[in-house]
């Protein structure tokens, strides 16, 4: 079967979203490795870098992440059966309780984010702050455009802008 043919911005664009997914998988599992020394996963390190940014429902920490709530839901709760969150009264909303990290979740999320400091710093020396800013930015711009439904009649999530500095 013959490919569809493709415009050099389409190619582009194929061999650009390819590279994310290898990338993704690459920062998961070194999340992964960077979380376990505290017994944690990369997944629940996001939800207490989320929730220790400021306090938030887990509806906002899963629009934040770009996840459904009801993953960010399980996660959260496996947090507070560890004693890493709790769930406190929400003044904007009755139902939906804000996601607040313990003294022992804030401990377990410093003690990552000290390891994780020490791999960024070394990556980031290796590639270059100048450059990584230019990546950041296209991607941010990608990110942008794949939220925005435009004319492609379809409702999509968008989720919020996610930035470095309120997931660390």
């Amino acid at each position: 079967m013959k490919k569809p043919d493709r415009t050099a911005a389409g190619d582009a664009f194929a061999a650009f979203s390819i590279s994310v997914i290898r990338l993704a998988a690459h920062l998961s599992s070194e999340g992964d490795a960077l979380a376990k020394p505290s017994g944690q996963t990369s997944a629940r390190w996001q939800v207490l870098a989320a929730a220790g940014h400021a306090d938030r429902s887990v509806a906002e920490i899963g629009r934040i992440l770009g996840l459904a709530r009801q993953g960010v839901q399980r996660i959260a709760d496996v947090l507070e059966a560890e004693g890493l969150v709790r769930y406190e009264e929400n003044p904007a909303h009755q139902r939906a309780k804000l996601l607040v990290l313990t003294p022992e979740g804030e401990a377990t999320l410093h003690d990552i984010q000290l390891r994780q400091a020490a791999w960024a710093d070394a990556l980031g020396a290796e590639f270059g702050a100048e450059d990584l800013r230019t990546a950041t930015e296209v991607l941010a711009r990608v990110l942008d455009g794949l939220a925005r439904p435009k004319a492609r009649n379809q409702k999509k999530h968008r989720p919020l802008p996610l930035t470095s500095r309120n997931l660390q």
